[in-house]
């Protein structure tokens, strides 16, 4: 039996998300102020209530309400009147993260992780030193060296500078100030506290896709205020995160409601300044994790902040009020305006300029996947508490929930930085050779077996590697990940 519709807004009639047509991804736009963070609420509120997990970005601080109940005032009460509604406050089962480990549990990925495409981004790195760091990797994946944390990729860069002229004749060309230029971006990314992010424990994805004991969904609550000062490790985290939900869950077609929705929100810092190769792997990706039972929302205030190759896969669309005093901002209109399916009643190109805070034009898919004619609609009201919770609800919060002591401590076991220090204490210790004394006979017996030892330390080591390095978007990026 389908999963019943899911009120999003009321128009002549209430407009419903229907949670099988959830995965075929959505936008909720608009200009600040206009009411699309409630938007994104009301949405996450009554898809956890249909026992989907949620992942979002709170980027202004304060969604972490959505743990408790309402608080309805007199205009809130006022509005469930005047719509005809009804409003039955309740919290939603909240689980808050934090890169920075401060507001939520530590979220972490390893460097391997991360691989080297979006670790480049992340950097700001040009052509060349983005060669140098796919290099890096690829020593690290030869010689067994895991790359879990910041000083580990320091160590084996300097690994790689000092193998430069051996590696010239197989490699190419490995410049010392590009290994400089690489090094100095991590110490800035390490200031701005990327070096939490990458490290042990990593994220176990399924701890994203929980329900609670009454069923509902977990809503995963990134605290993104702080992380957005740093808008690439932002943006890098979020494109990470929607990059291994795609390669990890398995292929379920069009089930009856998504495994996961995921909001990204402030979704113009992902195509902003994005190579074109970056850009098409995206739009493959939202194309294809919608079989994986994952439903995209972009949120952001202009539409134009999304290509239109992305555009054109978002199916359910909420379009708050947009300003038209710049021909920019006409043009947006227009788009906006354009992309909705024709509705006799309503002029999309007048209204968008005319909706007032909380009303929007409203076009949800239908049982058939086709989008209904736009409606203009005010949201309902959300069920959880608007304003957010003080520092002492969020630490009760923090207490019951299910990953409690599971990512807090970070652990720094040994990889490649240990091995590496490790290798250059060996060599330091070795005795260095004596001139004129006779050279010892050779056992040649001792040199086959230490060379078969050693062909087989490496090929293990190798296969470490391997199973552990890991680039982005897996496959889609010409096989990069290795099983």
């Amino acid at each position: 039996m389908p999963a019943p519709p899911l009120p999003v807004a009321k128009g002549e009639e209430i407009l419903s998300l229907l949670p099988g047509m959830a995965n075929r991804h959505g936008l909720v736009a608009g200009a600040t102020g206009t009411g699309k963070t409630v938007t994104l609420r009301v949405l996450a509120e009554r898809l956890s209530r249909a026992g989907v997990p949620v992942f979002l970005a709170d980027v202004k601080g304060d969604l972490s309400g959505m743990a408790l109940a309402a608080e309805p005032d007199e205009k809130m009460l006022e509005r469930v009147k005047r719509l005809g509604a009804t409003l039955e406050p309740s919290g939603a089962p909240v689980v808050f993260w934090d890169v920075f480990g401060e507001q939520g549990h530590p979220l972490r990925t390893t460097v391997s992780e991360l691989g080297p495409v979006l670790l480049a981004r992340m950097l700001e790195l040009n052509e060349v030193q983005e060669g140098v760091l796919a290099l890096a990797f690829k020593i690290a994946d030869d010689d067994g060296l895991l790359l879990l944390d910041l000083k580990d990729l320091r160590a084996v860069l300097q690994h790689v500078a000092e193998r430069a002229s051996e590696l010239q004749r197989t490699h190419g060309n490995v410049s010392p100030a590009s290994v400089g230029a690489i090094q100095r971006q991590l110490l800035a990314l390490e200031q701005q506290g990327g070096d939490r992010f990458l490290g042990e424990p990593a994220l176990k994805l399924d701890d994203l896709l929980e329900v609670d004991g009454r069923g509902e969904g977990i809503v995963n609550v990134l605290a993104a205020d702080k992380l957005l000062l740093a808008p690439r490790l932002y943006s890098t985290f979020l494109l990470w995160l929607l990059s291994e939900l795609y390669e990890h869950l398995p292929e379920v077609g069009d089930p009856e409601k998504p495994r996961l929705v995921f909001f990204f929100d402030e979704a113009h810092l992902l195509f902003r300044d994005a190579p074109r190769a970056l850009l098409e792997k995206v739009e493959q990706v939202v194309r294809l994790v919608r079989s994986k039972g994952v439903g995209v929302y972009f949120v952001t205030q202009n539409p134009l902040d999304v290509p239109e190759t992305v555009l054109g896969q978002l199916g359910n669309r909420v379009q708050h009020a947009l300003r038209a005093f710049t021909p920019r901002d006409q043009k947006a209109v227009r788009t906006a305006a354009e992309t909705f399916r024709q509705n006799p009643k309503v002029d999309a190109g007048v209204a968008i300029t005319e909706l007032s805070v909380g009303e929007a034009l409203v076009s949800l898919l239908d049982a058939k996947g086709t989008p209904v004619p736009v409606e203009r609609a005010f949201v309902l009201p959300p069920r959880s508490r608007l304003a957010p919770l003080t520092a002492d609800e969020r630490k009760r919060v923090m207490r019951s929930s299910p990953v409690k002591g599971k990512y807090d401590e970070a652990v720094d076991r040994e990889s490649a930085y240990e091995r590496l220090q490790a290798r250059a204490a060996e060599r330091a210790a070795e005795p260095a050779p004596q001139r004129g004394r006779a050279a010892e006979p050779r056992n040649e017996f001792a040199d086959t077996l230490g060379a078969m030892a050693k062909s087989v330390a490496r090929s293990a080591g190798t296969q470490i590697g391997r199973e552990l390095v890991r680039g982005l978007l897996g496959s889609l990026f010409g096989g990069s990940r290795r099983r």
